[in-house]
């Protein structure tokens, strides 16, 4: 995978200003961590070089300082909103970050549930997690917001809300995924705190957009592309224009919500510290860029693959056309299209040609490699074998995995766990060239090869089993697929 981010540079720099911003502060700092915390594979995709866990690691530099809340939104605990990457709806991820964090020796302290308006299935979430020990607290919708600031920054705004109890210095406020009232919670804290009489700070830890990029700039773009479903836009900063006469890049929410966050400082501490929405921020990413071209152009792959997933959706009935219409026009902005996926047509053109499911992978040279369903093997599972021939210099004829191997997993799946569908899928065929390993050198070579595969762009002419598309996903492969069923079901 070419390299275009230097992830040591950003965790040396990001962890010295985050510390800088802890000791501007007195009793308590909430920091907001956009983006994912755990594993920002986002992140990851369009600064190619920075590592998924790079924000975990700078945190647990001041685990014995830190606690975290997890923010969910009432409304997504609603309608079962799914995180793409793990496949799992967000009141599951919630669950699983506890277990995350818990495990790496991180405190979490509680989980905030927002947007509350007494949804049913949050209520039922909120009892699920006190039987578990879990502190659960609730924000409830508040009418004018954000525009109404006198009324926010009231006892039947704000005032209403629950105080979040906390027991630590810096208090981290995360989420599994945008929209989930990560800021909201900081605020309502920050109302809370000054009626007792704490004071208490805060700052804003989101890796995007990236301040100091253009605003056009595909990095930035890519955000837009991945938010297109709460329609967020990139925007200049008019207060920091202002401020200090420069440009920088901010979005939506962030200048819409900074009054409030002004009127709250200013009744906390009689002035606000930040004179913009960028000054809330601490982000480094884009001193850290080292190959703005690689950049760029991963940026532009990730915009098709959101406009991908999102036609998929569509079909699926999970989001309306504006939502397809707005990855369009950011394809337009970006300067791309899917003619610039080489995948793509390579992938139609196997289909084509053999009338069944096909996918094909771009190698880092620039070759093109591409799969086909078969009797034993799925389309995908068919060419992440041959990528892997090709990644360990295997000859292409040589068969990974003997039929009298996968014989007998397609017995187990079809006469013993009642499936219909006998092909191997590609976690199942990964553990079929395992076990080959363990005699045959070619499997072994191909075994070994598995790390090379992060960072190639791949592309299905239909849709993947969700079992596929998680496999892909741990394997680092940037996916897209048609937004067509690979069956009548």
């Amino acid at each position: 995978m070419k390299v275009g981010f230097d992830n040591q540079m950003y965790l040396k720099t990001q962890s010295e200003h985050i510390k800088e911003r802890i000791a501007s502060f007195g009793d308590k700092l909430y920091l907001e961590f956009g983006g994912k915390l755990f594993d920002d594979y986002h992140a990851s995709r369009v600064l190619p070089g920075f590592e998924p866990d790079s924000k975990l690691r700078m945190l647990l530099q001041l685990k014995d300082q830190a606690e975290i809340i997890i923010s969910i939104s009432a409304i997504d605990i609603e309608k079962n909103k799914i995180r793409e990457d793990h496949g799992i709806t967000y009141d599951a991820d919630v669950l699983r970050l506890i277990d995350a964090f818990r495990g790496k020796g991180l405190f979490v302290g509680s989980v905030c549930i927002t947007q509350y308006s007494g949804q049913k299935s949050a209520d039922t979430f909120k009892e699920r997690l006190e039987n578990l020990g879990i502190k659960v607290f609730r924000l409830y919708l508040i009418d004018g917001y954000p525009s109404n600031v006198a009324h926010i920054v009231s006892e039947e705004g704000y005032g209403k809300n629950d105080y979040i109890i906390t027991s630590r210095p810096l208090v981290i406020v995360t989420a599994p995924g945008p929209g989930s009232g990560k800021m909201a919670t900081c605020l309502s804290q920050l109302y809370h705190e000054n009626k007792r009489g704490i004071k208490a700070g805060y700052a804003k830890f989101e890796t995007f957009p990236i301040w100091n990029l253009p605003l056009k700039h595909p990095v930035n773009l890519a955000y837009e592309a991945a938010t297109a479903d709460l329609n967020d836009v990139n925007m200049i900063d008019p207060f920091h224009l202002e401020a200090y006469g420069k440009t920088t890049v901010n979005y939506n929410r962030d200048i819409e919500i900074y009054p409030v966050l002004m009127a709250i400082f200013e009744g906390i501490f009689g002035e606000c510290p930040y004179k913009s929405p960028t000054d809330m921020g601490v982000n480094m990413a884009g001193n850290c860029i080292i190959d703005d071209e690689v950049c760029r152009e991963a940026s532009k792959q990730e915009i098709i693959r959101r406009y991908y997933t999102s036609l998929c959706r569509f079909v699926k009935g999970e989001c309306k056309a504006g939502e397809v219409y707005k990855l369009e026009l950011i394809m337009q902005q970006a300067k791309t299209s899917i003619d610039d996926r080489k995948v793509v047509s390579a992938a139609l053109l196997k289909a084509e040609t053999t009338h069944l499911p096909a996918a094909a992978i771009e190698l880092e040279s620039g070759e093109l490699i591409t799969g086909k369903t078969s009797d034993l093997l799925g389309a995908g599972a068919a060419l992440i074998l041959n990528v892997l021939k090709a990644l360990s210099g295997v000859d292409d004829e040589i068969k990974l995995i003997s039929p009298t191997v996968i014989a007998p997993v397609q017995e187990l799946k079809t006469t013993y766990l009642g499936g219909s569908n006998p092909r191997l899928h590609i976690d199942e065929a990964l553990i079929a060239l395992s076990i080959s390993a363990a005699t045959d050198e070619n499997a072994r070579k191909a075994l070994h090869a598995i790390p090379k595969l992060k960072g190639l762009q791949m592309h299905s002419s239909v849709m993947l089993s969700d079992i596929d598309i998680k496999t892909i996903n741990k394997l680092g492969i940037g996916l897209t697929t048609e937004a067509k069923y690979g069956n009548k079901k």
